[in-house]
């Protein structure tokens, strides 16, 4: 049996030992949402997410190069053009889970980048919803909801929560994106 004497000693021994964790509730970004490597569109470019986006405000969305919302990649760009200077990170995610993206990735890579100017980081297509969702859009989903279309934007705070979501139908550049935006910088 141990004496009460001892619990002081032994409570501080088990701090030491034990990994220090963040508060319940609170996301790391480098923990969950960036936690991951992915290539870039039409590049052999392996990208550290947290490296890029860690403790940056993002907008992040789900893009296909055949979409009715196609598009919206100039009023993205607009918008990266605009916050860039103010810490805006916005970044694409090539998805083919609604049958509109290309099936030549150097197609899609023309799309964003010949066609539409893109100079926002653009990755590789990956999965953005049901079971073979990537980590990064299930954890999305986890804390909003996840896309129900192509061009679903996420707007997400320094921390790696997601402060604000606006579906496929709402541009980009739209009134309620921008003061989102302004609020969060």
């Amino acid at each position: 049996m141990l004496r009460r004497s001892l619990f002081p000693t032994l409570i501080i021994l088990l701090a030491t030992l034990l990994p220090a964790t963040a508060p319940a509730g609170e996301a790391s970004a480098t923990g969950g949402l960036f936690a991951h490597e992915l290539r870039r569109l039409h590049s052999g470019e392996v990208v550290r997410l947290a490296d890029r986006f860690a403790g940056q405000p993002v907008l992040i969305v789900n893009t296909a190069s055949h979409c009715g919302y196609t598009g919206q990649f100039r009023a993205l760009e607009a918008i990266h053009q605009r916050y860039k200077a103010r810490g805006l990170r916005v970044v694409g995610f090539a998805s083919d889970d609604f049958d509109q993206e290309a099936d030549d990735e150097a197609k899609a890579a023309a799309v964003c980048f010949v066609n539409y100017g893109v100079t926002f980081d653009m990755f590789a297509p990956i999965h953005v919803r049901g079971a073979r969702a990537h980590p990064l859009f299930r954890e999305l989903a986890r804390h909003s909801e996840a896309p129900a279309w192509n061009f679903h934007k996420y707007l997400v705070d320094r921390d790696g929560r997601v402060v604000a979501t606006f579906p496929s139908r709402v541009e980009p550049d739209a009134a309620e994106v921008r003061a989102a935006i302004e609020r969060l910088l």
